[in-house]
């Protein structure tokens, strides 16, 4: 799972892949700092299932802090993209062929309007993040309709048909490499009222309708309001977030804050967690008058205000309600909780929510599912078929001839 982090050029992206990664990528005021993608582990979070069995656990793969499981997963910085980069400007399709892999992505907006639509910096509140938002949706959309196209497409529709390849099958071939799957291409496909047309009487605008609807199961977008401290930032959240399009899609984020907070957190000078809407100063005579300043102002501009810095708020969102992936937590010993070395609850998985248990047996290794016998639910120890639906929290033995 890769979930890309997008935007024009000096909105925030690095700042934010900072704020939520251990990643140090490099930032600037000036457009395209970031030349090539940078990778980092994000963090998204849930209470941990330690506290409902009443055990003290030793995760491996993950991190247990005061009974909240922080699971790992992979961000992608791109380097920011600009009106037209579908067609080659600014940095161009690269930036666009390098979310390829990204399962979702993350829109960071710079809300308080200082950015151009080249990204560079000028008076807050000149420019509408609206625009911003509404590019960036297109881009994708005209770089999906791209791939199909090609340059061959009008002998690749006549050969579809020819040949009487259903119109399903010759798409999901055609975007093999970016993630497209049957089941999003047959939605899309539905949406557009293209799934019974013939594929060789599709009008450029039909294509490009299909490509919208592609984008939105394919890449779902998660709109990141950056800068929402200032005036400007503020007041453009509260305009936009109540408009019927984008509601429920906006989060007001301040990634320089979340930063700040991590760095404080770091050096053990505050107690803060991720997400959370406070924190306690420790060493209070470690705090030059400008960082108290500083935190003073995080908390009273953010955190009061809006309840987080927003940045792990938009983690979850997209991973567990928009992607609809749950916690499944697998073990040797299901008395003890435990792997064969004792760990107890040492792993969590995030799987796709409708997974089977077989399924969830091959992502923790590939001969778990060749081999696979049956499971046993560790809570109440009933006996599990291949075919099991695992539920959000489960804690599961494979049992295997192996």
């Amino acid at each position: 799972m890769l979930i890309g982090i997008v935007g024009k050029p000096n909105a925030g992206k690095s700042t934010f892949l900072n704020a939520a990664t251990t990643a140090n990528a490099k930032v600037a005021d000036y457009p395209f700092t970031t030349i090539e993608p940078n990778l980092g582990k994000g963090f998204v979070k849930r209470p941990c299932m330690c506290r409902q069995l009443n055990v003290k656990d030793n995760p491996k793969n993950s991190v247990c802090d005061n009974g909240i499981r922080f699971a790992p997963i992979d961000l992608l910085d791109v380097a920011g993209l600009v009106p037209g980069a579908h067609e080659g400007k600014g940095m161009g399709n690269k930036f666009l062929n390098d979310l390829s892999r990204a399962d979702a992505l993350l829109h960071v907006v710079d809300f308080s309007g200082a950015t151009n639509e080249r990204g560079e910096m000028v008076k807050p509140g000149t420019t509408d993040p609206v625009f911003d938002i509404m590019f960036l949706e297109d881009e994708i959309a005209y770089w999906l309709r791209g791939l199909i196209e090609r340059t061959d497409w009008e002998r690749f529709a006549r050969q579809t048909q020819t040949a009487k390849t259903p119109v399903l099958a010759a798409i999901v071939d055609r975007l093999s490499g970016v993630g497209v799957t049957e089941g999003m291409a047959r939605e899309a496909l539905k949406k557009a009222n293209l799934l019974d047309k013939k594929i060789n009487e599709w009008t450029p605008d039909q294509l490009l309708a299909f490509s919208r609807e592609l984008q939105k199961n394919s890449k779902p977008i998660i709109i990141i309001a950056n800068k929402v401290d200032r005036l400007e930032g503020r007041t453009n959240y509260k305009r936009i977030s109540e408009m019927p399009e984008y509601k429920g899609k906006v989060f007001p984020c301040s990634a320089l804050a979340e930063f700040a907070l991590k760095n404080f957190a770091k050096n053990e000078i505050i107690d803060y967690i991720s997400g959370a809407k406070d924190f306690k100063i420790l060493k209070p005579d470690k705090l030059s008058e400008k960082e108290k300043a500083t935190l003073a102002r995080i908390k009273t501009d953010i955190l009061d205000v809006f309840g987080s810095t927003g940045i792990q708020a938009a983690l979850d969102k997209v991973i567990f309600d928009v992607m609809q992936y749950i916690y499944v937590y697998p073990v040797a010993d299901q008395n003890k909780y435990a792997d064969n070395d004792g760990r107890v609850l040492p792993d969590v998985f995030l799987v796709k929510k409708g997974s089977t248990l077989i399924e969830v047996a091959g992502k923790i290794h590939t001969d778990l599912a060749k081999t696979f016998i049956h499971g046993i639910n560790a809570k109440d120890k009933r006996r599990l078929g291949e075919d099991y639906m695992v539920q959000a929290d489960d804690v599961v033995k494979i049992v295997s001839a192996k």
